[in-house]
């Protein structure tokens, strides 16, 4: 699951739902042991619920999905370099392809980590010098200190990645959240944007506070202050019993549910929804909570049209996180820009048409020089 504003109403129903049949199929057997509930039929619909809260992934999962014949894993053989922030984050930096290869830097978005990148890294590091980070709090990553998660930090730290990528000017990559930071990388680091950046590739991702670029835009936005803002502090507070409960719904299967509205259009594989919903569970629901909230902070719609670099768009024509009118309202915007949809594919298109994906990628970036 990607987590832009409106997922956490998913996630703390999966989770309530996961609680509630583990709870439920527990209270049963009990029930059942003491003799208030009398029947075998008691007995097995109790062992039913709790074994489906601990497996039902393993029932579900094969019954819905095809098998791919390349799925995605946990890949992380690059060279690591670790870089220190003054706010005690410590950045993972993973160094993929040939040394002399042009340089890509690739910013994954909120909720996975960079092993997101699994298919760029096997059909692009052959050819260009992949350099791929986790953002502080994700992945490898330490978190800061300071519980700062905003989209300025992370621009920050995206400077200083760049400043390790070698005499090569950068393509900056930037998937959803991600393409949020490349964006305010631009304003905070205007001297760099043509000098040590040659052009920007922004994935499913926006110009403004998400809430006003996802499906239902209105209604998401009517309840960011009254309901949403308020559900993500006690997220926050709660955080170690919503990560109990994120892995609940991953073992019972529900957060394959959540990962597929959010990010997919049915199209995907077994092991591609599977390793997405397993990412979105590795994130801890806190640090989640706080990123997003920096997000309604984020409007970098005046920074657009100062951006004379070559730009791609990549969308997916089925995004309802960010709908794809939003990359249209950039192409204006932007003074070189292109749009390439992906078809069909969701808010995670660069895994469910990573071949797609990875040709547009490298078709953009060889143009840039």
């Amino acid at each position: 699951m990607i987590f832009m504003p409106f997922n956490f109403l998913l996630l703390w129903l999966v989770g309530l739902l996961s609680i509630g049949i583990l709870g439920g199929g527990i209270y049963i057997l009990y029930e059942w042991y003491q003799g208030e509930l009398v029947g075998i039929s008691y007995l097995v619909g109790g062992l039913v619920m709790v074994l489906w809260s601990v497996g039902g992934r393993f029932i579900s999962l094969p019954l819905f999905r095809r098998q791919g014949s390349d799925e995605p894993h946990f890949l992380r053989t690059g060279t690591v370099k670790r870089l220190s922030r003054p706010d005690g984050s410590i950045l993972q930096v993973e160094f993929y392809g040939p040394e002399d290869g042009q340089p890509i830097i690739l910013s994954h978005g909120w909720g996975p980590n960079s092993a997101v990148w699994y298919y760029a890294k096997r059909q692009l590091g052959d050819r260009f010098r992949l350099i791929i980070w986790d953002m502080p709090g994700l992945g490898k990553s330490k978190r800061p200190k300071n519980k700062d998660y905003s989209v300025e930090k992370y621009a920050r730290d995206l400077e200083a990645v760049v400043a390790i990528a070698g005499e090569k000017p950068v393509i900056l990559l930037g998937h959803s959240m991600g393409g949020m930071v490349t964006l305010t990388f631009c304003r905070l680091f205007p001297e760099s944007v043509g000098r040590r950046v040659a052009g920007l590739i922004l994935v499913d991702t926006t110009y403004t506070n998400p809430v006003k670029t996802c499906i239902f835009s209105g209604l998401v936005r009517a309840l960011q202050k009254p309901l949403l803002q308020p559900l993500l502090y006690l997220t926050i507070f709660l955080s170690p019993i919503l990560w109990v409960m994120a892995w609940l719904s991953y073992f019972n299967g529900s957060l394959y549910i959540t990962t597929e509205l959010s990010g997919f259009t049915g199209k995907e594989t077994r092991g591609q929804l599977n390793f997405s919903a397993l990412l979105s569970a590795l994130g801890s629901p806190g640090v989640l909570a706080r990123g997003t909230l920096g997000m309604f902070k984020y409007d970098e719609t005046q920074t657009l049209s100062k951006i004379n670099i070559p730009v791609l768009l990549v969308t997916g024509d089925s995004d309802i996180a960010v709908l794809p009118a939003t990359s249209i309202r950039m192409e204006a915007e932007l003074p070189q820009a292109e749009i390439v949809t992906l078809k069909p594919a969701g808010h995670m298109s660069l895994i469910e048409r990573n071949q797609q994906f990875s040709e547009a990628v490298s078709r953009f970036s060889d143009g840039c020089y």
